[in-house]
Order: C-alpha cells, then structure tokens, then sequence
C-alpha cells in the first residue's frame, strides 16, 4: 500500500468506510516530495522522541518510526485511531494516543522526553495548538509542519508588515522561524481550498537576551494591544509613558511597529 498514490488512498478509504471530515481538518497527505522535504527538515536521529499530531492514515507516521527512537501519534478520529492500532500493530517505538491534542496533557508529553515536533496538522487544531508549544515550560527543540500558507505567513512575519501580530510574536520569542515551502492543495486528499506550507521552527539558545519572564503576562500584554491593532500604544498603556521612553518606544508606536524583543522587554518591566 502506497500512501502517496491517490488512488490507493482512495480505495483504503472506501474500504475503511471513511470519509474525510471538513470538521477535524482531514486533508491526507499525498506528494511523496513533500513527505521527504518534510522528513529532510525535520533532521531525525535515533535518540529523537517525535509528537506527531493527527497522523491521519500513517503516511507519515511510517517514515517517522523508521528514524526517531521514539514517536507519540494523536488521533482524535476513533476510526482512524483504529486503523493505526491495526497498522502498527506490533511498532515498538509507536505510542498511538486516542485524544484531542487540544485536550492531551501536552506538558507531561514534553517533561516526557518529546523534543521534536513533525507533523501535517490538521487545519482546525495548527494555531492554538502551536500557540501552546510557545507558552509550554518545555517547548520542542525543533517542530516542522504543515500549516495554512496564512498562518506560515503569520509565524514568520516581520514588524509592520501586513501579517505580524500576536502569533509570530509568541513563536518568534521562543524559535527562529522559516517558511521551507509553499504546498499546492493537489498535494492533499481532499484538496483544501487554500494553499499550505512546511514551516520549520529551530528553539532559540536557552542564554538569549531578553527571555520572557511571564509567558501568560506576555500572552495577556499581547491580547489585549493586539485588540486595539492599529491604534497607539500610548492610550493602551497610559499609566506606562515613562517606560514607553526608557525603553526606546515612541508613544505613537502601534502595536505591529515593536519588535518581540520590545514586547519581551515591554512584558518583563511591567511583570517585575
């Protein structure tokens, strides 16, 4: 069976009796050149423990098992949850978790061992979950995914430009950021309607300058100027001017003009 020839999944799935599901954000993965640059990217060795989160059919899934020591697979679809049992029954290093990954207790996997995140993430799940690797005590050494090309686009956005705000700033804060490549939607069934990417996110050194003291206080800091996109700083933070000054900002900086180092500065001096 081969994962990467369309008419062989479609035949897995009618004789599964599975339909993909809009809901759960099922687009199975069908390029075999994206599933290389994919693995490529990901730089496994033997001694990695891997999260890999909706693993879907095991296209995947089966390449991860051959490099890494150890690979955690989520699955919330319990017919695809199944499935995987069935496929790899008898995979040493395949631990197969029945879970939402929005549910799983992501810390525990992380305190665990898990360093590495390879995944094709499901649409429905790819921000907030990625959202709690960058607020985690723990987060991975390196995570390489498929995502929605406006949410890589997001991820990888630079101050001021139409894209950066609260998301690339939480990942940017954590991990040096990189769109590997753009993904047509042939390369999945069924096809999404929008175009993807690989993004690979490396963790920055643990000695870097400034860290973020309070990753909660940062997220809050950051929802809340966000909300106000566009708008000065000043008024959001009125009681702040003088720290506005000290630390460089101009008062009628907006939010998408400071750089995550500012809100990390920004964040450590109103947490101290």
């Amino acid at each position: 069976m081969n994962l990467t020839h369309p008419s062989e999944v479609r035949e897995l799935l009618s004789q599964l009796g599975l339909r993909p599901r809009r809901a759960l954000g099922q687009n199975f993965l069908i390029d075999a050149n994206i599933l290389r640059i994919l693995l490529r990217t990901a730089e496994l060795r033997r001694e990695d423990q891997v999260l890999e989160v909706g693993p879907g059919l095991g296209v995947l899934t089966e390449w991860l098992v051959r490099y890494a020591g150890r690979v955690v697979a989520v699955e919330k679809d319990p017919a695809l949850f199944q499935f995987l049992q069935s496929h790899f029954a008898g995979t040493a290093n395949l631990d197969l978790i029945h879970a939402d990954i929005l549910d799983a207790d992501l810390e525990a996997l992380l305190a665990g061992g898990v360093a590495k995140v390879v995944a094709n993430l499901p649409y429905s799940v790819g921000s907030r979950f990625l959202v709690e690797l960058f607020q985690s005590a723990n987060p991975p050494a390196r995570i390489v995914v498929t995502v929605q090309r406006e949410v890589a686009r997001r991820l990888a956005a630079a101050p001021r430009a139409e894209d950066y705000g609260l998301l690339g700033i939480l990942a940017q804060t954590v991990y040096a950021v990189k769109i590997v490549k753009e993904i047509s939607p042939t390369c999945f069934l069924p096809s999404p309607e929008v175009r993807s990417a690989i993004v690979e996110l490396v963790r920055l050194p643990d000695d870097r300058e400034p860290r973020p003291r309070n990753r909660a206080a940062l997220l809050e800091l950051l929802q809340g100027a966000f909300a106000r996109r566009r708008k000065q700083l000043a008024p959001f933070l009125k009681s702040q001017a003088g720290l506005l000054a000290r630390l460089g900002i101009e008062p009628r900086a907006r939010p998408e003009d400071l750089s995550p180092e500012q809100w990390v500065q920004l964040s450590n001096e109103l947490t101290r």
